[in-house]
């Protein structure tokens, strides 16, 4: 009896908070069997009060009276509904319940416009979202939902100079023991006038003597802008020192669009240069050679590639990208041949040593030695394994295997006595050439 109750009030409590959750659907003024299209067409409204980034490009709409009437016309009827009030702006519009109702629009957006999510909506409602999103609701920025869905805006990016890539060989036994070493590159850097400007802590240079970076370049100078003095750095008369500018078309009647861009005279920067630095011709950055510290681990795989963040050529204007280094092994003939975490070697041995047996001694690449024996005969080209002699294994414990393949060397020449002891042996008589005066041994 009690259970039962139980499971009834159990029952009552998810009811209750069905009720009260938020129907996404309701909230845009669509039913469930609404399209992407309707849910741009109903969220509209609310995006285009949207403001751009200052720091971006961004794309408005500036829509007359009658056109706006004809987007809303085109919707559903629950869809006019929704959009036919106002836009709410929670910028313009102070209010809680202004703020609150662009807070569910624009998460109502951001889960239906998504397939999964809208899936596990459908499914489990709001809860399920939760439990999916591991309890981190929408967050971020609710006007960055619109900006991706409309086009206008986006979150700032830093703009990121090309990578650089180098390929460099090292012994295999560097590959094997581990190692570290320093690797000299060729590269580009901000002049060191610019960066003394850009760090505080070597402003004061008098009496560290300056301060090294890690680019090998000891700043100690002013600040560099790239123009031979602060009188040539003018501001620019395109877009007025903001570094952008608008540019406004007509779309159609009563329809515009006014797009913001970098000013491409000045490249975004607000100020031009009339003569510029006789040292850096204007580029702001100089020639250098820097060392990375490169290091190898134990077992590393042939091609691994180890990445210097924000090493590669700087710019004023962009973020460094990275140095990556790939490595490689040499190829060394007559030496150890790497496949994966195995080694390979061809072992030369005698006749009399594949029919008889040997015992030889390998040295390994860190110098221990390999016992290489066999007792009986031995096949040209046998190749015998030996466990736990290869190279070690990446990242992990233990070593790979070492495959030895047996060369016969014959010998050049025969004595008369080694023939007779031969013929004596194997009970064989060679036939006798006739023709044999007549050929000369090369």
């Amino acid at each position: 009896m009690l259970g039962a109750t139980l499971a009834r009030i159990l029952v009552l409590v998810a009811l209750a908070a069905t009720a009260l959750a938020r129907d996404f659907y309701q909230v845009l003024g669509l039913d469930r069997s609404c399209s992407e299209k309707d849910l741009k067409r109903a969220s509209a409204p609310f995006a285009r009060n949207v403001p751009a980034r200052e720091t971006d490009g961004f794309l408005t709409f500036f829509l007359s009276p009658w056109s706006r009437r004809a987007i809303l016309l085109s919707c559903s009827t629950e869809t006019e509904q929704a959009v036919s009030t106002p836009p709410v702006d929670p910028d313009k519009n102070d209010s809680e319940e202004a703020k609150a109702k662009f807070l569910d629009v624009s998460r109502a957006y951001e889960v239906l416009s998504d397939s999964e999510l809208r899936q596990t909506y459908d499914r489990y409602g709001e809860e399920g979202l939760k439990q999916r999103e591991s309890g981190g609701g929408a967050g971020g920025d609710p006007y960055d939902i619109f900006r991706q869905a409309f086009g206008f805006g986006g979150g700032q990016q830093q703009r990121r100079g090309q990578n650089m890539l180098a390929e460099i060989e090292v012994d295999l036994k560097a590959m094997y023991e581990g190692d570290s070493m320093k690797v000299s590159r060729a590269s580009v850097c901000i002049s060191s006038e610019l960066r003394q400007a850009d760090s505080p802590a070597s402003v004061n240079s008098s009496k560290s003597g300056g301060k090294l970076f890690a680019t090998g370049v000891t700043v100690n100078g002013p600040l560099c802008t790239g123009a031979r003095s602060e009188k040539d750095v003018v501001t620019c008369q395109t877009c007025d020192g903001r570094g952008v500018r608008l540019v406004r078309h007509q779309l159609g009647p009563g329809i515009f669009q006014q797009v913001q861009m970098h000013c491409d005279r000045c490249g975004g920067r607000g100020q031009t240069i009339k003569h510029y630095c006789p040292s850096c011709k204007g580029a702001r950055i100089v020639d250098t050679v820097s060392d990375l510290d490169l290091h190898i681990d134990r077992g590393m795989p042939e091609g691994e590639e180890i990445v210097f963040e924000g090493e590669a050529d700087e710019s004023p204007d962009l973020e460094a990208g990275d140095v990556i280094v790939r490595v490689r092994s040499k190829k060394e003939k007559g030496g150890f041949v790497r496949k994966d975490s195995n080694l390979y070697w061809k072992e030369p041995i005698s006749v009399a040593e594949a029919l008889l047996g040997f015992r030889h001694t390998v040295k390994g690449l860190d110098g221990h030695d390999i016992v290489l024996s066999r007792s009986g005969v031995t096949q040209p080209g046998f190749v015998d394994v030996v466990s736990g002699e290869g190279m070690p294994i990446y990242h992990l414990t233990g070593h790979g295997n070492l495959f030895v393949e047996y060369q016969v060397v014959m010998p050049p020449s025969l004595t008369p006595k080694q023939r007779e002891a031969l013929q004596l042996a194997f009970g064989y008589r060679p036939p006798v050439n006739k023709s044999a005066s007549a050929h000369t041994e090369l």
